[in-house]
C-alpha cells in the first residue's frame, strides 16, 4: 500500500455476519464471534506490525463498523438492530475487544445502523463509555461515508445536518470521512460554546499524532514507484489464500477429475472478475485468473469448450440454456460456474455487496435452469458456487455431483480453483458461515439456543443445508476420544476441574486414514449445559490448521482457560459459572463430526 502512497485502509471488516440475505457478507470473517476476532486481530498485526512500527512498511488499519450491523433487520444493509446488551457483548463487541486490546488497532469506524434507538453515529455509550472507557481505545473514530448527515436523512433522529454534524462531535466522532458545510458547522458550536475547544484539541491530537507515527511530516508526498516491488511475492501470497479458502463441499468421487479429453466450462461467473468481489477496481484481464483462465493453465491437454453468457447473470436465457445442454452433452465433465455478481463497477445485473441485498438465497436469474439443464445430459458436473454469500442450493446437494464453494477468491482464484479440481492442491477450507436451507430458515447459525428447534418447519426439512466449519478434502480425517490433562474423574463420565486449575489441556489423536497428506482444521465448541442465563448449544472457542502425512496421527492439544467458560450472566459481568461443560472436538459444529469430554467447574 505505501508504494502506491496510501498509508491508511478501513480494513478489516469486524462485523459478525448473520444474515445471508445481506450483501456484505463476503466482506466479514462469518458468522462467529471468536472466529472474526482471530482473523480480525491477524489482519491488524499484518497492516500495522505487532509493534505498530508504521515506519516498517506498515499502515494504518480500522476497525469497523462500530457496531452490530451484521444482522439487520430484513436482511437489508443500515437497517435498525434492536438487541439485548447480552447479545451486543457476546456476539459483537468481542472482535473490537480483540482489536483494540490485543492489536491496538488505530482507527476504528462507526456503524450505518442505529443501536436500540441510537444511531451509532450519535451514540455517546458506544463511542465514549464502551469503546474509550471500557475498552481503552485511544486512536481516533471516523464516520462513514455521508453516515453523519444520514442522522437527519435516514434515521429522522435530528432535525437538520447542521445539528447532525455536532451531535456525532459531541457523541464521540473523530473525524468525518467526507461530506460538505462540516467544517462550518463545527466552527460556529464551538464559537457558541456548545462543543468545548477541549474536544476538538482532543480529536486533533488523535489524528496528527498518527499522521507524525506514520512519518507524513517528514516525506508529505511519497514516491509512487511504477512497478510495486515484490509484486511476484504479493500474487504468490493471493495464490496461497484462495487454495486454504475455497471449499469442498459434496463430491461423489468425481473430484479430483484426472485428465479429462473434453471439460465444457459453463456460467456467466466462469470467465468473469466477479471472482475479485466487491470494492475491487476493474483490473487488466492478464492480472486476473477467472475460472476458465486458471482450468486452461491446469489442463492443457484438455479440449476445453465454454458458454459463459458475457459474464452477465441476466444473459442467462432459454436459448442460451438449450446450446448449454447441447455443449455439455459432448463432454467427459461439465464446470458449471455460478453464484453472485458483485462487481461494484459494473451495475448491470449485481446480486451481491454494500447494500445489494436480497429476499432470496436461490441462483440468481436462470441459472438454477442452465445448472439442471446441463445435469440432465448425466455428464458428471461439479458445481462451482462463486458469490459474496451463503446460497442455498437444496437442488444441487441432492442432484449434482461435486460442490466448490469459491467464494470470491481474488486474482489468483481461478488458478487456485483449477489446483484443487485436478488434485494438485488437497482443499482443507472450511465455511465460516452455517448455509440456510432455504431464505425462510433465516436466521441460521451454528450457536443458536437450545429452544430455537424445539418447533419443527411443517412444509421443509428444519435446520442448515451445510453446517458452520464444514469442509471436505480428498484426505480422510478420524478423531479420538479426547481428554483434559491433569483431572481427577468425577467417577460419572466427567471431570472435575476447580478454578484454580485453569488453564487445563484438552488433548486429541487425529488420523490421516487415507493415502493423501491433509490438512485438517480442528475445532474445539464448549457447551455450558446450564447457567444462569440460557447458553448456545455451543460456541467455537478455538482451531488448529493441522498437516498431517498420509496414514499419520498428530496430537491436537487446546488450553481451556476460564474465560473460555464464561458467559455475560444474570449478574451483567463476564464469569465461568460453576457447573458442567461439554468440549467437544472435531472436522465441523455438526453433532456427527464432535467427539466430546465433559468437565465440572467447581469453585
Amino acid at each position: 500500500m505505501r508504494q502506491t502512497g496510501m498509508y491508511w485502509t478501513f480494513a478489516p471488516n469486524l462485523d459478525v455476519s448473520r444474515d445471508a440475505r445481506w450483501g456484505r457478507m463476503g466482506e466479514t470473517f462469518g458468522e462467529d464471534a471468536f472466529l472474526t476476532s482471530e482473523m480480525g486481530k491477524h489482519v491488524i498485526w499484518g497492516l500495522q506490525g505487532r509493534d505498530c512500527n508504521y515506519h516498517d512498511g506498515h499502515v494504518i488499519a480500522c476497525a469497523k463498523h462500530l457496531i452490530a450491523g451484521g444482522e439487520p433487520f430484513g436482511g437489508l444493509n443500515a437497517s435498525p438492530m434492536d438487541i439485548s446488551e447480552r447479545k451486543l457483548r457476546e456476539i459483537y463487541l468481542p472482535p473490537f475487544e480483540a482489536a483494540e486490546k490485543e492489536a491496538r488497532v488505530a482507527t476504528v469506524m462507526a456503524a450505518h445502523n442505529e443501536v436500540n434507538g441510537i444511531p451509532c453515529h450519535g451514540n455517546e455509550w458506544l463511542l465514549k463509555d464502551l469503546l474509550r472507557d471500557e475498552l481503552g481505545f485511544d486512536g481516533f473514530v471516523v464516520s462513514d461515508w455521508m453516515d453523519i448527515e444520514r442522522l437527519h436523512a435516514m434515521h429522522h433522529w435530528v432535525p437538520d445536518s447542521t445539528e447532525a454534524f455536532v451531535v456525532s462531535v459531541e457523541a464521540g466522532i473523530d473525524m468525518h470521512m467526507q461530506g460538505a458545510k462540516y467544517f462550518e458547522a463545527i466552527v460556529d458550536a464551538v464559537r457558541s460554546g456548545r462543543i468545548p475547544q477541549k474536544r476538538i484539541d482532543e480529536a486533533a491530537r488523535k489524528i496528527v499524532e498518527a499522521k507524525f507515527e506514520l512519518g507524513l511530516f517528514e516525506n508529505p508526498v511519497p514516491e509512487v514507484k511504477t512497478t510495486v516491488d515484490g509484486a511476484a511475492e504479493h500474487r504468490q501470497t493471493a495464490l496461497e489464500a484462495a487454495r486454504e479458502s475455497i471449499v469442498l463441499m459434496k463430491n461423489d468421487g468425481v473430484l479430483p477429475l484426472g485428465e479429462p479429453r473434453r471439460m465444457l466450462v459453463v456460467g456467466p461467473n466462469a470467465d468473469s472478475q466477479t471472482i475479485l468481489g466487491d470494492w475491487a477496481a476493474p483490473q487488466r484481464d492478464e492480472d486476473v485468473f477467472t475460472a476458465l483462465g486458471g482450468l486452461r493453465e491446469i489442463f492443457p491437454r484438455t479440449v476445453i469448450d465454454t458458454l459463459c453468457f458475457g459474464g452477465k447473470i441476466m444473459n442467462v436465457d432459454a436459448k442460451g440454456i438449450a446450446e448449454a445442454r447441447r455443449k455439455a452433452a459432448a463432454a467427459d465433465v461439465c464446470v458449471v460456474v455460478v453464484g453472485d455478481n458483485s462487481q461494484r463497477y459494473s451495475a448491470f445485473g449485481r446480486t451481491c455487496g454494500e447494500n445489494c441485498d436480497r429476499d432470496d438465497l436461490d441462483l440468481p436469474g436462470m441459472q438454477e435452469e442452465l445448472l439442471e439443464a446441463v445435469a440432465s445430459t448425466g455428464k458428471p458436473v461439479v458445481l462451482v458456487l462463486m458469490s459474496g454469500r451463503a446460497l442455498s442450493v437444496g437442488w444441487a446437494k441432492e442432484n449434482v455431483a461435486a460442490i466448490v464453494n469459491a467464494w470470491e477468491p481474488g486474482q489468483m482464484g481461478g488458478l487456485a480453483l483449477a489446483e484443487i479440481l485436478a488434485g494438485k492442491v488437497n482443499p482443507s477450507a472450511k465455511l465460516p458461515v452455517t448455509v440456510p436451507r432455504n431464505v425462510g430458515q433465516v436466521q441460521t447459525v451454528y450457536n443458536h439456543k437450545h429452544s430455537q428447534y424445539s418447533r419443527l418447519f411443517a412444509t421443509n426439512e428444519t435446520g442448515a443445508l451445510w453446517p458452520f466449519g464444514f469442509g471436505l478434502s480428498y484426505s480422510s480425517f478420524a478423531y479420538g476420544s479426547p481428554s483434559v490433562e491433569g483431572t481427577v474423574s468425577a467417577g460419572d463420565g466427567a471431570v472435575r476441574v476447580s478454578r484454580s486449575d485453569l488453564p487445563v489441556r484438552l488433548v486429541v489423536d487425529v488420523a490421516n486414514e487415507s493415502a493423501v497428506d491433509g490438512t485438517e482444521v480442528v475445532q474445539l465448541y464448549i457447551r455450558d449445559e446450564y447457567g444462569s442465563v440460557t447458553r448456545p448449544v455451543k460456541e467455537l472457542k478455538g482451531f488448529r490448521r493441522v498437516g498431517i502425512a498420509a496414514g499419520e496421527t498428530e496430537k491436537v492439544s487446546f488450553d481451556i482457560t476460564e474465560r473460555m467458560l464464561s458467559c455475560w450472566g444474570a449478574s451483567e459481568a463476564w464469569e465461568a459459572e460453576p457447573g458442567d461443560f461439554t468440549l467437544m472436538v472435531g472436522g465441523s459444529s455438526a453433532d456427527e463430526d464432535l467427539a466430546s469430554v465433559k468437565i465440572t467447574l467447581v469453585d
